[in-house]
């Protein structure tokens, strides 16, 4: 397979500037507010974000066969994906069991809040849809779409571990890192194991959904 070099400069230098700019927001100006989820201006400012990334993604793409490079197709194996998901799941609870005590990784992006407030649940539930639903689709297409596409012609385990690594980077968080790295490993694993970015994101999806659910529940 034959390496698209234009789409693969510019889908790396975009990552690297992302990441660039996310741990600098993240060093520069702290952990969010805690009540951050529970403000309408943290749902529509994501939204344009992810906007503004999908466009971006949407463009690179185009210097390619689109819909082949952001894999947009039916997984080969429903079946199988709903293995690997399993797998996946059962991957990262042992892992934050383990890293938990050590780094922390589930306090460090401070987003989520530490209690329930019914009379803030409408901004919450915006939130939650950014979060769980277009965060998702759009970080898919991203990395384990585009990212392991341009990636793949150097080698299915390469692509692989650079997409999780890159995919860590792009958060800006130091603690959490070797969990979003794994988990964007596993993801892209799943990916090329059933050539779709599709389960990905459902799987990406409920991962974040939970998260958000035994934040003010747990």
């Amino acid at each position: 397979m034959k390496i698209n070099r234009p789409a693969l400069t510019l889908w790396t230098t975009f990552v690297l500037l992302f990441a660039t700019l996310s741990y600098s927001v993240r060093f520069s100006s702290g952990k969010p507010d805690r009540d951050t989820l529970y403000k309408w201006s943290t749902a529509a400012s994501g939204l344009i974000q992810f906007t503004i990334v999908g466009a971006i993604i949407y463009g690179i793409a185009g210097l390619g066969d689109r819909r082949r490079l952001l894999a947009l197709r039916r997984p080969t194996s429903w079946g199988r994906a709903a293995l690997i998901a399993v797998g996946i799941g059962i991957t990262m609870t042992v892992l934050l069991g383990f890293l938990s005590p050590l780094l922390k990784p589930g306090q460090e992006q401070g987003l989520t809040p530490t209690r329930w407030e019914p009379d803030h649940a409408g901004a919450y539930i915006a939130n939650a849809i950014v979060v769980a639903v277009v965060a998702p689709i759009v970080e898919e297409l991203t990395f384990r779409g585009l990212g392991y596409s341009l990636l793949e012609p150097l080698g299915r385990w390469v692509a692989i571990i650079l997409v999780g690594l890159l995919f860590g980077l792009a958060h800006g968080l130091v603690e959490a890192f070797p969990f979003l790295a794994t988990f964007g490993a596993l993801l892209a694993y799943l990916r090329s194991r059933v050539d779709s970015v599709y389960p990905g994101m459902i799987v990406h999806g409920l991962f974040n959904a939970i998260a958000l659910v035994v934040a003010v529940t747990g």
